[in-house]
Parts: C-alpha cells; structure tokens; sequence
C-alpha cells in the first residue's frame, strides 16, 4: 500500500490547487450581503418616508394627555390612568431617544396636542391605547431587529392597558 499513497504536494511544474482561495472567495461571498444590510441600517432606511417611531412617539404623547385629561375629570380614575399616563410619557421619551439616534439633527418634538373630546372618559382612553397597540404591532413588523424590541414593548403594554381598561 506504500505505493497506494498519494502526496499532499502538488506535482512539479504545476500551481497548487485554488481550492483555498476558492474558499476565501465563498467565504466573502457569504460575509458580503450581512455587512452591506449593516452600512445601510446605520444610514436610515435610504427613503424619504419620516422615520415611524415619529408617529409612535407622538401617538405615545397623545395617549399620555387623553388619559390625564380623563384622570382630570374624574379623579376616581387615578388608579386605572396614572400608571397609564406614567408608561405612555415613558414610551414617548423612549421613542424620540430611538429616532435621535438615528437622526441627532431631527428638533425636539412638541407638547402633545389637547384631546379630541372636552371631558374624555375611560372607554376614549381604552379605544387610544388599543389604536396605538395595533399600530405599534404594524410598524414593528417592517423593522430592522435592533429596533423591533422597543416597538414591540410599547404594543404589548398599550394591548395589556387596553384589556386592564377594558
């Protein structure tokens, strides 16, 4: 069987063989797409569409003046609405913090615009919160990963107020 064996060396007069290089090549191949989708999430999404944290924030902000205004007429609330008013503030801030990270140059948002209704109740706070639920849940579903997890946070708590309220 010593004659059987055959050398590791490549015969004389040829190159070796590119099976090494072929494997750095396929090895860049495969390393390429991921690090491209990671330049294009630190660039934003390359649309001109506003960012929809934006809108999460502002729902955030929204919600938390509907149920201090509901919190304001009946006082009687305030065990089912401060928490509420409390983890609404929280996403909004949390939101904006998200979508400064991406954005530095993007100015300060506004205060949150006044209720629709003069002396909302309990049921239009509920209904808010369970819109804002739904839209977070959308808007979660087309984002990049590191930002699913906040969005998703906020549905699940506006889903969890909603049902509490409900």
């Amino acid at each position: 069987m010593a004659g059987a064996s055959r050398s590791a060396a490549p015969p004389s007069g040829r190159e070796p063989r590119t099976a090494w290089s072929r494997r750095r090549l396929l090895a860049a191949l495969l390393l390429v797409p991921p690090a491209l989708a990671g330049c294009s999430l630190a660039t934003g999404s390359g649309s001109d569409e506003p960012d929809p944290l934006i809108a999460l924030a502002d729902a955030a902000r929204a919600d938390a003046a509907l149920a201090a205004a509901a919190l304001a007429a009946d006082p009687d609330l305030a065990e089912s609405l401060r928490p509420l008013v409390d983890a609404r503030t929280e996403h909004a801030t949390a939101l904006d913090a998200e979508v400064a990270r991406l954005d530095p140059d993007r100015p300060t948002p506004g205060p949150p615009p006044p209720p629709a209704t003069s002396q909302p109740g309990l049921d239009d706070v509920r209904r808010a919160v369970l819109a804002s639920a739904q839209t977070a849940s959308e808007v979660a579903l087309g984002l990049p990963a590191e930002r699913i997890g906040l969005v998703a946070s906020v549905a699940a708590c506006c889903s969890t107020y909603a049902e509490v309220l409900g």
